[in-house]
């Protein structure tokens, strides 16, 4: 049977580390709780072994939640990151580091619940198609508002930067995140790389076409992209599997 998931805490404000350390206690799937009073203390006390999930608070003295995570992220075995603050406008940068979840103070109890779920699915190893869940809404910052988009509404990415903008129908939106990551987590979505500044939609694509000017590209309902000599082969041979697969299932 297994022990439950190990917790680390860390909230400098007590009244508040000590209600989120009680409530994550009560929940089953939750063996042990540590909890820490800030993010230097947090990081002292990865010596003590593992852990499964870290619920950090952002504003805090010293290490805030944003530099605990990164510290987190360089470990072998990463726990799992759920962001726990009042404040919205960290959503964008927190799932840019891979955050699992992210609460929005104050929260009701089976918020939490559902965010230790999903945790515990994430933990126990989930099949290689299930990758396909990782980002499936990203989260953009828009004129000081936070809008969320569908990643099956995304017909291609394109490296911008220090960002990746997303285009869609709908027009289109910066995500602070590299575009090598989004390939990783969005491959078995069927997402392909395309140009080494590009990364594709399948579903999005009507057609390939030879220009006199771009050479071979992929024609989708907002723009083209440019495939690479590189790619062409491997986009090729995944438009082709979805056609067959998109067909058997017909």
């Amino acid at each position: 049977m297994s022990a439950g998931l190990r917790v680390l805490v860390v909230e400098d404000e007590p009244s508040t580390r000590i209600e989120l350390a009680g409530q994550l206690a009560e929940l089953p799937a939750v063996g042990e709780v540590v909890a820490a009073a800030g993010g230097d203390e947090a990081v002292r006390l990865l010596g003590s072994g593992s852990f499964d999930a870290a619920f950090l608070d952002i504003a805090m003295p010293g290490l805030n939640g944003m530099d605990v995570a990164r510290i987190l992220r360089r470990l072998s075995d990463p726990p799992e990151i759920v962001f726990v603050t009042a404040y919205d406008n960290h959503a964008v940068e927190a799932f840019g580091l891979g955050a699992a979840d992210y609460l929005l103070k104050p929260f009701r109890p089976e918020r939490l619940a559902e965010a230790v779920a999903r945790i515990g699915g994430r933990r126990s190893g989930p099949a290689v198609g299930d990758k396909a869940d990782d980002l499936a809404v990203v989260q953009v910052e828009l004129a000081g508002r936070t809008v969320f988009v569908r990643r099956d509404d995304i017909a291609y990415a394109e490296a911008h930067g220090d960002y990746v903008r997303l285009h869609s129908t709908q027009g289109s939106h910066l995500l602070r995140q590299s575009l090598t990551y989004l390939e990783q987590v969005w491959d078995a979505a069927g997402f392909v790389r395309a140009h080494r500044s590009f990364l594709i939609n399948l579903a999005a694509v009507t057609e390939l076409r030879v220009t006199s000017t771009a050479g071979l590209v992929a024609v989708t309902e907002p723009g083209e992209v440019p495939v690479s000599r590189r790619h062409s082969r491997l986009l090729r041979e995944r438009l082709l599997q979805a056609a067959r697969e998109g067909g058997a299932h017909r």
